[in-house]
């Protein structure tokens, strides 16, 4: 009776020595950064981040395993499945893809406004499996209005569960997959630059016999500028660089003198030096400023077109 209870003693001694074998795996995701982007168009940005999956099969007797990289909201939260990035009470809304044509979202089993997570599967014959993934994100047109500055989430603790189990023939929805929850953490950033865009009306004082009375026209300077940027907006003195009241347009030889100025009144002129320019702030939507024209009576000079090349220069 004693040879058999040592022999099973030994085999127990030899079961609990043997490892106990299991799939593993392990995951990194870059921080995705926008850099410095210029809202003021309304055009979207794009970025990319790279997630990085490491996964080892000791052995298993499994032939695949399923992962479920469920990524959520993050610090800046989400409004109707749009993510945020925050700079203070100020938002920046962006999003996450799966696909390089940002057509479906990158989302999470626990926050399904956001969209799905993309099941990944891999093969278990080999030791070590790496494999890589390209995460698609986009800053969403339309936020010339976004106030300038850095703006910033974390997918820190909680913000991401990546899950996983491995499974033979077939495999589990990711609504189902529990197992080892993994949180990978990252940030997304972006900076949005002052900017302003500027375009300008042409002024044509139109067609006249003599000079012998004022002639007044209007033009205008449309801009778009970053929330809250102040700006001011000067005008050079033309092709002849002259005074802002006596520019002059010209002609084979002749000139007619005129003067460009910030009210209707025309009494305060515009120009380039101290005094002279025209200031604001950004809303980051259209703001349309009027350029006031006079062409003084003065001797007419002879029949033809006349013209005159102003630049407008935007400081901010």
């Amino acid at each position: 009776m004693k040879v058999p209870t040592r022999a099973a003693l030994a085999i127990a001694a030899s079961l609990s020595a043997s490892p106990v074998l299991a799939q593993s795996c392990s995951f990194s995701m870059s921080d995705m950064n926008f850099g410095v982007v210029n809202l003021a168009s309304g055009s979207a940005v794009d970025s990319t981040g790279t997630l990085s999956i490491t996964c080892s099969n000791p052995l298993s007797l499994a032939l695949s395993i399923r992962i479920c990289p469920n990524i959520n909201a993050g610090s800046g939260g989400q409004s109707g499945g749009i993510r945020r990035m925050l700079q203070g009470s100020n938002t920046l809304n962006y999003q996450l893809y799966q696909n390089s044509a940002r057509t479906t979202s990158w989302g999470s089993v626990a926050q399904p406004a956001l969209g799905s997570p993309p099941p990944i599967d891999m093969a278990l014959p080999l030791l070590i499996n790496n494999a890589t993934r390209t995460v698609y994100g986009r800053i969403t047109a339309g936020q010339a209005s976004a106030a300038r500055g850095l703006y910033l989430t974390s997918f820190a603790g909680a913000e991401t569960s990546f899950t996983y189990t491995s499974y033979t023939l077939f495999a589990p929805n990711c609504s189902d997959v529990t197992q080892n929850p993994t949180q990978v953490p990252f940030n997304v950033s972006a900076a949005v630059a002052p900017t302003c865009i500027v375009t300008a009306q042409n002024i044509n004082f139109g067609n006249h016999g003599v000079l012998n009375t004022a002639v007044d026209a209007t033009g205008a300077i449309n801009l778009t500028c970053t929330a809250n940027l102040s700006y001011s907006v000067a005008l050079n003195g033309g092709l002849s660089n002259s005074p802002p009241a006596a520019r002059q347009m010209v002609q084979a030889g002749s000139s007619i003198i005129y003067g460009l100025y910030r009210d209707a009144n025309r009494a305060n002129v515009w120009g380039s030096a101290a005094g002279q320019t025209a200031s604001g702030t950004g809303t980051g939507g259209l703001q349309t400023l009027t350029v006031y024209g006079r062409v003084p009576a003065q001797n007419t000079p002879a029949p033809g077109n006349y013209a005159d090349t102003v630049v407008v220069t935007v400081n901010y």
